[in-house]
């Protein structure tokens, strides 16, 4: 079985990943999503019975014959295959926001942003907010990546905002836990019309997301939100995944302060 098995579009993402395309890139490029990206390198992997990426490039380049056949144990060399690449990618990514923090001086922007999107990517999930946190005043969108304009133009009107103890964010200020929302349009709040809640899922296009609470010590200075446009919840690992990027934000954070706090002590 050879590269000709493939279809017109397993075909062209094939070649994309191959040349280093992540599964956000290539979704942005064809316009379908990432969870679809990643169930057609699958069907790639089982069709050419190949186990890496470099195995596909040369395959594709001619200089290799894949001879497997569609059998249940190319199934499951292919799955392990991409959860391997996939495991990788995050230690890559989790060690390039690792320098970008140690390299920052204070530069929170610049460490925020990258966050956010390393985090959007290996979660697999369209849009994402971190959101700082004042006890007298509520939370405020400080961070934005790949967020509607709809959505994001409703946080900038609002500034600092105290949403109800029943959303994802009210329940998370409270508990200082993990809050993961399977399907926003699921729970009564919506059909309460809480502002929050209509805004995520109508401007947002919201199906599921999650909210993980930003601590510094025991005290909560925001929350780190991301959100899929598909009813597809976060499962467990990925919640981890979306864990260690809020801790890394909050060290972010709490070094600029500290940074900020110092430069204004010596010029004083």
């Amino acid at each position: 079985m050879d590269k000709e098995r493939l279809s017109g579009r397993e075909t062209e993402i094939a070649r994309a990943y191959a040349s280093g395309g992540t599964y956000h890139r290539i979704a942005d490029q064809l316009g379908i999503a990432p969870s679809t990206v990643r169930t057609h390198l699958a069907s790639i992997y089982r069709k050419l019975g190949i186990s890496s990426k470099l195995e596909l490039f040369k395959i594709l380049e001619g200089d290799a014959v894949a001879t497997s056949e569609e059998t249940d144990q190319a199934a499951i060399i292919s799955e392990l295959a991409l959860s391997l690449e996939e495991a990788l990618s995050r230690e890559q990514a989790i060690g390039e926001v690792l320098r970008i923090i140690s390299r920052s001086e204070g530069r929170i922007d610049d460490v925020i942003e990258a966050l956010l999107g390393y985090a959007l990517e290996l979660c697999d999930a369209q849009f994402g907010l971190l959101l700082t946190y004042d006890p007298g005043t509520g939370f405020t969108a400080r961070f934005m990546k790949g967020i509607p304009p709809a959505f994001e133009d409703w946080w900038e009107e609002r500034g600092s905002y105290r949403p109800s103890p029943q959303t994802a964010i009210g329940r998370l200020e409270r508990s200082l836990d993990v809050v993961n929302i399977p399907d926003v349009r699921a729970e009564p709040i919506f059909r309460q019309n809480d502002p929050l809640r209509h805004a995520t899922a109508v401007l947002g296009g919201a199906r599921s997301f999650t909210a993980i609470p930003m601590l510094a010590g025991k005290r909560l200075i925001g929350a780190f939100t991301i959100y899929r446009q598909q009813l597809r919840p976060f499962d467990e690992r990925t919640v981890q995944i979306a864990r260690s990027f809020a801790d890394q934000s909050a060290i972010a954070i709490e070094n600029a302060r500290m940074i900020g706090a110092l430069r204004s002590s010596i010029k004083c």
